[in-house]
C-alpha cells in the first residue's frame, strides 16, 4: 500500500486531515516536523538556530527518503518540503502526493490566534505570508498528483482526499 502525502501551506490542515485520513483508512500517521524533531532530539526551531536552514533541509530531505521506503502512512510534510525539487523526486511515482488547496484568507483566519510560527510574529506577517503564499502555490500544484479543496472541515477533506487516493491508485480521474 502506497503512501498518502499531504502538501500544503501552513494553516491548510495537513496534521489535522492526516490524522482524520489515518483514522478512516487504517494507516499510520506521521508529521513530518515530528519525525524530524524526534530524530534530531530537538525542535525545528532549535535546529534552525543551531545548523540553519540548510541544515533543517538536509534533514528534512533525508526524512523524505525514509519515509518513502516505508508503506501504508499517511505523511504530514512540512509546509517547505515540496518546494524543493530533490523531495519532490524522492516521492514521485511511488506514492500519492495531495495537495491540499486553501485560500489564504481562510488560511489566515484559522492561524489568527497562533504563536508557535515566527512567520506570524513579525509585524509585516500579512505582507510576509501572501509572498510566501504567492510564491509556494505553484510548488504545491506542480508537486502534487491530486489537489483537494481543504476548506471544508476535516473530516469532510479527509473522506475527499481517501476517495481521489484511491481513485488515482486505480487509474480512474
Amino acid at each position: 500500500m502506497n503512501n498518502i502525502v499531504l502538501c500544503g501551506f501552513m494553516g491548510c490542515g495537513k496534521s489535522t486531515v492526516g490524522r482524520n485520513i489515518a483514522r478512516k483508512s487504517n494507516r499510520k500517521f506521521i508529521d513530518m516536523d515530528a519525525y524530524i524533531e524526534s530524530k534530531a532530539g530537538m525542535t525545528v526551531s532549535q535546529i534552525f538556530e543551531k545548523y540553519g536552514e540548510d541544515g533543517f533541509r538536509d534533514m528534512e530531505h533525508e526524512a523524505c527518503i525514509e519515509l518513502s521506503e516505508m508503506s501504508g502512512l499517511v505523511i504530514a510534510s512540512g509546509g517547505g518540503a515540496f518546494t524543493f525539487e530533490r523531495n519532490c523526486e524522492v516521492f514521485k511515482g511511488k506514492d500519492t502526493v495531495i495537495f491540499l488547496d486553501v485560500p489564504l484568507s481562510v488560511i489566515k483566519k484559522r492561524l489568527r490566534y497562533d504563536k508557535s510560527r515566527p512567520l506570524l510574529q513579525r509585524p509585516d506577517k500579512d505582507k510576509a505570508m501572501k509572498e510566501l503564499y504567492d510564491k509556494r502555490l505553484p510548488l504545491y500544484r506542480k508537486a502534487a498528483d491530486i489537489t483537494v479543496k481543504g476548506q471544508n472541515s476535516p473530516l469532510k477533506t479527509a473522506y475527499a482526499v481517501i476517495e481521489s487516493a484511491e481513485k488515482n491508485q486505480k487509474g480512474e480521474k
